[in-house]
């Protein structure tokens, strides 16, 4: 089961969307693989990564082991691993090795959940892969008119919706779904006990009642 979470316009949530859906589903049996190609997984899930991740993969020798990607996963709590960024994922990657790794995610027998973050309408290579190879593109998006703008633009793939809501805004679910062409699946109150789990690092330990729905995106 791949999954891939992405948003329009920074600061809609999208990587503390991708970690709870995680660890939600961890928590309910599923052997879940995070990937995070935003950067900012770690800092969110308050895990020490040794270094490398998945550009120095991208990059690396084509003589690596088998299992070289799986040695770069971070552990976050029982059945579920982080496999981090690494820190070159702007510049230009070999394709073959692009294509290797959408067909390994794609492949795997985990639940494997990437946080792409936000995308604007020419993605990368890599981005463009994963989202053509996923079994569910989620949108992290606020009723925000200029965020719904650019995925209008944009075109990318969307198949359900996160809706962060917030108060006073004029745009409803009903104006979300018409623009993206796909169902808010789960709506999320701006709340801030969510700012303060993840200032204080306790996301993966004592996570908001708000967040626990998400568990509601994959089936």
């Amino acid at each position: 089961m791949l999954c891939c979470c992405w948003s329009a316009k920074g600061g809609s949530g999208t990587t503390v969307v991708t970690a709870s859906l995680g660890l939600e589903l961890g928590e309910r049996g599923a052997d879940v693989l995070l990937v995070d190609l935003a950067g900012d997984l770690p800092a969110v899930l308050a895990v020490e990564t040794p270094g490398g991740g998945v550009s120095d993969w991208l990059l690396a020798p084509d003589e690596l082991p088998a299992d070289a990607l799986e040695r770069l996963t971070v552990r976050v709590a029982p059945s579920i691993d982080l496999l981090p960024a690494g820190d070159r994922l702007d510049g230009p990657l070999p394709a073959d090795r692009v294509t290797l790794l959408r067909d390994l995610l794609s492949a795997s027998a985990r639940t494997v959940i990437v946080d792409l973050g936000t995308l604007g309408p020419d993605p990368s290579p890599l981005a463009a892969g994963l989202l053509d190879r996923a079994e569910s593109a989620v949108l992290v998006t606020r009723a925000c008119y200029l965020a719904l703008r650019r995925v209008a633009i944009g075109r990318l793939r969307v198949d359900e919706v996160v809706l962060v809501e917030e108060p006073a805004r004029a745009l409803q679910t009903r104006d979300v779904e018409d623009v993206v062409g796909a169902p808010v699946r789960v709506r999320v109150p701006l709340d801030p006990a969510v700012a303060r789990a993840v200032d204080a690092g306790l996301l993966a330990g004592r996570r908001p009642r708000a967040l626990r729905r998400l568990a509601a995106l994959v089936p």
